[in-house]
């Protein structure tokens, strides 16, 4: 159970459920890399770790999320490298690519800056060929209007945004 100071919304059970669901038609999860960013208490990251994902990086800014992780971590001997970091700043200057990249930011975070997520992703090109940007955010927030979208699932007050690329550009 995570501290309950932590500045955290994490995914809902059924939601959770659901996403994994949908990523297991996607992808063999023993076999890819996983970014998480506004990571929390690393709630997905462990789901991903607990389905054999071995190259996860969880990236959050506060320092009391990523000391938790660093200690579920290390106590459940999963292989997931913590990043504390500003999402942007992280986007902006990393040049660490990912199969599967996940964004549950802030639910008030506002359409501009999902829009600046997905942007900094493609743009600095994070996703492996084929690979795929998941943004969870409110059911009020749509960003299905963004060149690289692909699909979105509602569950209850949680919307999950898809983004991929186009399939020409994977041979570029």
């Amino acid at each position: 159970m995570a501290p309950k100071k932590l500045p955290v919304r994490p995914t809902t059970d059924f939601a959770k459920e659901a996403l994994f669901n949908i990523l297991n038609n996607y992808f063999h999860f023993s076999e890819i890399s996983v970014t998480d960013l506004f990571a929390g208490t690393g709630n997905i990251s462990f789901e991903f770790a607990s389905r054999g994902t071995t190259q996860i990086t969880a990236v959050d800014k506060d320092p009391g999320c990523i000391a938790y992780i660093q200690k579920i971590n290390h106590e459940l001997q999963f292989d997931i490298t913590p990043v504390k970091s500003d999402v942007f700043s992280y986007l902006e200057k990393t040049k660490h690519t990912s199969d599967l990249i996940f964004a549950d930011p802030p639910y008030h975070f506002t359409t501009e800056e999902l829009e600046k997520i997905i942007q900094l992703v493609f743009e600095n090109r994070l996703l492996n060929p084929r690979g795929l940007l998941v943004i969870e955010h409110s059911k009020h927030t749509d960003v299905s209007h963004h060149p690289f979208f692909s699909e979105e699932r509602k569950y209850g007050g949680s919307k999950f945004s898809f983004f991929e690329y186009p399939e020409s550009s994977e041979e570029e």
